[in-house]
């Protein structure tokens, strides 16, 4: 089977390892095959794909959209690292408010999916770091949302201080700014 997936420590985050064929030439991998995914719990039929570039210390996020667009997430590196940290804003779940953090690098290999209801960010740990990701719904500016990156009611362990952060970004509200049913 060319993918493994481990079940991570929020309910519903699935962090999925992409075998890899290498010869002389390079390498080849599969980085998404639905049946196999689906036997896994990962369901969605994914309708966007997105590329990122990022600078070192470049911080993405807290990104979601609300219902009834609302997005899941297959995030992979394809160069550099990340930080990828996720945030449960879904009220009924086990780990509500609760947030992890993976790092991803491209050579890994590995991709991390998202369910709908966790805000997605990310933070550039090299130079030239390219995140792709498939969503589930397309994007739509009138559903988009986020929480501020640096939400002390949250906590959210980030390794640097000061990074990079958009005006956008650095505007979004706090957690308890957030409607009380939002998923």
């Amino acid at each position: 089977m060319p993918f493994s997936f481990s079940h991570y420590e929020l309910s519903g985050l699935i962090l999925i390892e992409q075998k890899t064929f290498e010869d002389p030439r390079g390498f080849f991998k599969e980085t998404y095959q639905f049946d196999a995914f689906a036997a896994h719990g990962i369901q969605e039929r994914f309708v966007q794909d997105n590329l990122s570039v990022s600078a070192r210390d470049v911080l993405r996020g807290m990104h979601f959209q609300a219902p009834p667009l609302a997005q899941a997430k297959l995030v992979s590196v394809i160069k550099g690292t990340i930080l990828d940290v996720v945030v449960d804003l879904r009220q009924d779940s086990p780990t509500f408010q609760k947030w992890a953090a993976i790092e991803i690098a491209a050579e890994r290999h590995q991709a991390l999916y998202i369910p709908v209801g966790f805000a997605h960010g990310f933070l550039a740990l090299e130079n030239d770091s390219y995140v792709t990701y498939k969503t589930s719904a397309p994007y739509s500016p009138e559903h988009e949302r986020g929480i501020r990156w640096n939400d002390p009611d949250i906590g959210i362990v980030w390794p640097i201080a000061s990074p990079q952060v958009s005006a956008k970004d650095a505007a979004l509200p706090f957690i308890d700014e957030l409607p009380d049913s939002l998923f």
